[in-house]
């Protein structure tokens, strides 16, 4: 349907103007060329973004080898008995001129919110013994009843009314607020209140006037629904009369409530499916005054050639029929009430324009027979997430109605069903073959000299004439069939099933996973789980993600009328495609509805990919100053420092990691594992405490262990990010492995997956190594908060114990903190009363759900707690919470910790961890921050003039009496870091002005030795 919407809006032609301005044939041809010129888009789009399909031999559904396996499929559903042909009114797009499944009208989007106009129309009673009753005690006046509806342009074809069996009913006598004339008007007792004010029952007849604005009324009979069955009325709009059936008459009908609008239910048999089936049990005619273009026949006079909706998208040009009917029948004095009427209406998903329900002669699937069985095997799918597969997919198919196959239109897979005129007789062909054989008959017994069209679309298909066992000709259904179907039938007509390829079929159905929008739930994932249930019982996927939807930044819906739309060629040659699909996947999971901001992926850019792609640059520049090409032997794990030992382990942690959750359909969590992996692990923590093992002069065993971890890290990210950024991935994997050849593959994507090692995992070392990056953190976070420079030396941490374990642990990697915050010592805490003071309160995000109106009191009950209890919870873990009669089992998470600060000490907490630092200075700590100024000041004048890494240099200063304090005392080691020969002080300094720190001064002069 959208290439052929395409075609008529580029050639400026309608469905009607197909075989008269031009051939079906030639029409065809231009779907053709149209679909390939899309896919040539598709297929640019495709490469640049790294989706892995195959595009030199794809399955295109018009092709004849997948219309023979659609029909086969077909054929297997007709001889099941699921094929049939029926009259029934379906969902109808005048705009796109075909009739729609259920499932089309339920995509998101199709129900949209419009104003109409909504009438209340007058239905004269006639005058005859059945109705004698309702014209008991009339004294002036005719009796009307009243029907509400929001189509007056289905007013015309209106041909019964009804009412609900047991409801009761009331005559009421009053004036047509806008003829004024005296009418006993029908309508639903409970409604009366919705139609008139209760202030004009107590109105004078006498005194009132056409001018006066409230109307009396009195009720002056009650009738029980079922008395109204068979009284009959004069035609609303007479312009033409049922060719069949009786009309004009009241009917008793189920689907009547008293919810909204009169209690009676104006009855157009063509236009509503409740409307026909009352109208076919009470044998009441049908008038179709509205064409399949949507707009009135000749027949209808007053508006013959009128649309009954905008559907050629005139906009404020447009003139609502709808208007000029209800203004016919207020002078006719036919109309009660007319108001704008806000409600949802079903609109076509291919072109925007609103739905009718029109009597169509179709053929269906009998889908209802197996909804127990579909429900059934959808309970064995892991949905992504599980919400959709058990709600909206598992609700819908709980109510599943049976599938309208067939299409009006003329480009797509044609029914393969042969019939009679008379209907007797009918052959459903299943293959290409099967219709050789056929027409072979045909041409025997007819005459004929027939072959099979090289081309099974129409018009050709249609020109075939197949034979009856009688005799008699047969020929083609003409409807195409429902383009869902195809696409649900892609697992078996892609191998061209089950003529050939049986194995590869075989091989990959069901499909281990499927994704897409989750639109697509009642679209392409119900068409894939229908088929293969009915044709096959079994499931066609065992796995789906349901994506969300990509809104824009302030999270509205994307569309080319509001101007929001991203254009993904231009953000992928922007940005790439692994940056934009990195932050696709780890912005949020795929099922979720997703922000994009552009903002976001050069974020990703920076803070990933530019993380990753510095650290591999770090180890190449080193990796090619010691030409290390991984030659050597691999040196065991166990004699490794213990650095290379964690960040291994955590590696095959992270291995394990990710590995189960791609196999759990989790991106996002596996996307956000290797981030924290790259940045928190690997490049902030790894290589910024390795680097001096990359830096020193001689190529031992600890540089070489060094070079074969950071490459084996870097080689396994590759792989682990491959499947979501495939660019550079690759990139990197090929960097790496060109040179040390340790894998054949000539592409990360033809390795195998890391799978973890399981003897490399050390927990307690992983343990302890993150217990230094915490400590390390919250030491960072008090010298940044008091502006306390990191190279500045302090004295000391206190660390409040937390279990017997702990101290061991901290002592393992005590000189790596040390070194990393910059601290001489680290003290132990046993018992922390009387030193730190802890404020506690309570975690509202995890205990408001679960303690509700007992919220307060426990936060009240928390904020109290002693010291000591604080204490005991934070060595337990664990804590019980007596609140008005309930105990509640509670643990760390539910409770915020906070430790206060002392005098000399700053105390930071996360988590279970405290941190008390000694912010007291000396002169000597003081000398050696000052030194540590000095060397990264010297190394920075050593990058600007672009000295090589080994050069050795002469550094000249001017004088300062804490510059040359520092220089005095740690003179060995501002040479040893710098590089430099000799640090000497001289009056004037021909080199770069720096400050050291505030206050301090210095001119450094650096020159090559």
């Amino acid at each position: 349907m959208p290439i052929e919407l395409n075609v008529e809006k580029e050639l400026g032609i309608t469905k009607e103007d197909i075989g008269v301005k031009i051939t079906v044939d030639e029409y065809n041809q231009k779907c053709r060329e149209t679909v390939m010129r899309f896919k040539d888009l598709w297929d640019d789009i495709t490469r640049k973004m790294g989706y892995w399909v195959d595009l030199n031999d794809p399955y295109i559904t018009f092709e004849n080898n997948y219309i023979e396996s659609v029909w086969w499929l077909l054929n297997q559903l007709y001889h099941k008995g699921l094929l049939y042909k029926g009259y029934t009114i379906q969902p109808y797009s005048p705009a796109a001129g075909t009739g729609l499944s259920s499932h089309e009208l339920n995509l998101p989007g199709c129900y949209r919110e419009v104003s109409d106009l909504s009438m209340v129309a007058q239905f004269k009673a006639k005058r005859n013994d059945h109705s004698a009753f309702l014209h008991d005690k009339v004294e002036q006046g005719e009796v009307y009843f009243l029907a509400w509806t929001t189509t007056p342009w289905t007013l015309p074809s209106n041909t019964a009314l009804a009412v609900g069996g047991h409801i009761e009913y009331v005559r009421v006598f009053t004036f047509n607020p806008y003829t004024k004339l005296p009418v006993n008007l029908i309508l639903a007792k409970d409604l009366l209140g919705a139609w008139f004010k209760p202030e004009a029952a107590e109105a004078s007849f006498e005194e009132w006037t056409p001018d006066n604005k409230l109307i009396p009324y009195r009720v002056t009979a009650e009738y029980r629904g079922a008395a109204l069955e068979g009284v009959e009325y004069e035609q609303l709009m007479p312009y033409v009369q049922p060719e069949e059936g009786d009309a004009f008459k009241v009917l008793v009908g189920d689907f009547v409530s008293t919810e909204d609008g009169t209690g009676i239910v104006h009855i157009a048999p063509s236009f509503g499916a409740d409307d026909m089936r009352v109208a076919k049990k009470y044998g009441i005619g049908a008038l179709t005054l509205v064409d399949r273009q949507g707009k009135f026949v000749d027949e209808v006079t007053d508006f013959a050639g009128r649309y009954v909706k905008d559907y050629k998208s005139e906009g404020k040009e447009f003139q609502n029929v709808d208007i000029d009917i209800v203004v016919k029948l207020k002078k006719e004095n036919k109309a009660f009430s007319s108001e704008k009427y806000v409600h949802n209406y079903p609109h076509c998903w291919r072109t925007d324009k609103p739905v009718l329900y029109y009597p169509l002669d179709s053929w269906f699937v009998r889908a209802s027979a197996f909804k127990d069985r579909m429900f059934e095997l959808n309970q064995t799918i892991n949905w992504k997430p599980a919400s959709t597969g058990e709600g909206r997919f598992g609700k819908w198919l709980e109510n599943l109605q049976d599938w309208n196959l067939s299409r009006s239109r003329f480009w797509g897979i044609p029914l393969p069903i042969w019939r009679t005129k008379d209907g007797v007789y009918e052959n459903c062909i299943e293959s290409v073959e099967e219709l050789r054989q056929e027409i072979e008959k045909a041409n025997a017994k007819l005459g004929l000299k027939q072959i099979v069209p090289a081309d099974l679309h129409r018009p050709y298909i249609d020109e075939v004439v197949l034979v009856a066992e009688n005799g008699e000709p047969m020929y083609r259904e003409l409807d195409l069939i429902d383009v869902w179907f195809d696409s649900g039938a892609m697992p078996y007509a892609q191998w061209h099933y089950p003529f050939e390829n049986k194995e590869k079929f075989d091989h990959s159905f069901p499909a281990d996973f499927i994704a897409e929008g989750v639109d697509q739930t009642r679209g392409w994932f119900y068409t894939l789980h229908a088929i293969a249930t009915m044709v096959f019982d079994s499931v066609a996927f065992k796995n789906v993600v349901s994506n969300g939807l990509v809104l824009d930044a302030k999270g509205d819906k994307m569309s080319k009328s509001k101007g929001n739309v991203v254009d993904p060629f231009e953000t992928i040659s922007k940005y790439g495609a692994d940056a934009t699909r990195w932050y696709l996947i780890s912005n949020s999971p795929p099922w979720d509805n997703l922000r994009f901001d552009k903002a976001g992926i050069e974020e990703v850019r920076r803070k990933f990919f530019g993380t990753l792609y510095n650290t591999y640059s770090f180890f190449a520049l080193y990796a090619n100053l010691d030409k290390f090409e991984y030659r050597e032997a691999e040196i065991p794990l166990e004699k490794r420092p213990e650095i290379d030992r964690w960040i291994i382990s955590e590696l095959n942690t992270l291995v394990k990691q990710v590995g189960a959750d791609f196999a759990d359909y989790e991106p996002t969590s596996a996307v956000r594992r290797i981030e924290h992996f790259v940045d928190a692990h690997l490049s902030n923590w790894y290589v910024r405490l390795c680097r001096r093992r990359f830096w020193k002069g001689e190529y031992s065993d600890d540089k070489i262990a060094a070079y074969q971890t950071l490459y084996t890290c870097l080689n396994t990210v590759a792989k682990l990010m491959a499947p979501v950024a495939p660019f550079f991935a690759d990139w990197l994997y090929r960097n790496l492995n060109e040179v040390a050849k340790k894998e054949s593959n000539e592409s990360v994507h033809l390795a195998d997956f890391s799978v973890a090692n399981e003897k490399a995992i050390d927990k307690a070392l992983e343990q302890r190594m993150e217990y230094a990056q915490d400590i390390s953190s919250l030491v960072l976070s008090l010298r940044k908060r008091e502006n306390i420079r990191v190279r500045q030396p302090l004295q000391k941490i206190l660390l409040p114990v937390l279990d017997p374990g702990f101290k061991a642990q901290i002592e393992a990697v005590k000189e790596l903190i040390l070194a990393e915050v910059n601290i001489k010592n680290i003290e132990y805490l046993e018992d922390t009363a009387g030193f730190l003071k802890k404020k506690i309160k309570a975690n509202f995000k995890t205990l408001g759900k679960r303690l509700g109106k007992d919220m307060k009191a426990a936060a009240d009950h928390i904020a109290a707690m002693s010291q000591e209890r604080i204490n005991a919870l934070e060595k337990s873990g664990r804590y019980e919470l007596p609140i008005n009669g309930t105990s509640y089992e509670l643990s760390l998470e539910d409770f915020e910790i906070a430790a206060e600060d002392i005098p000399g000490w700053l105390v930071a907490s996360d988590g279970v961890l405290t941190v008390a630092l000694d912010i007291t200075l000396n002169p000597e700590l003081e000398a050696e921050g000052m030194a540590r100024e000095l060397v990264n000041r010297i190394q920075n004048i050593r990058k600007s003039k672009d000295f090589n890494v080994t050069d050795r240099i002469e550094v000249a200063l001017t004088r300062h009496p804490q510059v040359e304090s520092a220089v005095l005392q740690y003179g060995d080691y501002i040479k040893s870091e710098t590089l430099a020969n000799s640090i000497a002080f001289a009056e004037e300094v021909d080199g770069e002005e720096v400050e050291l720190t505030e206050g301090v001064g210095v001119r450094i002069g650096v020159v090559r030795a």
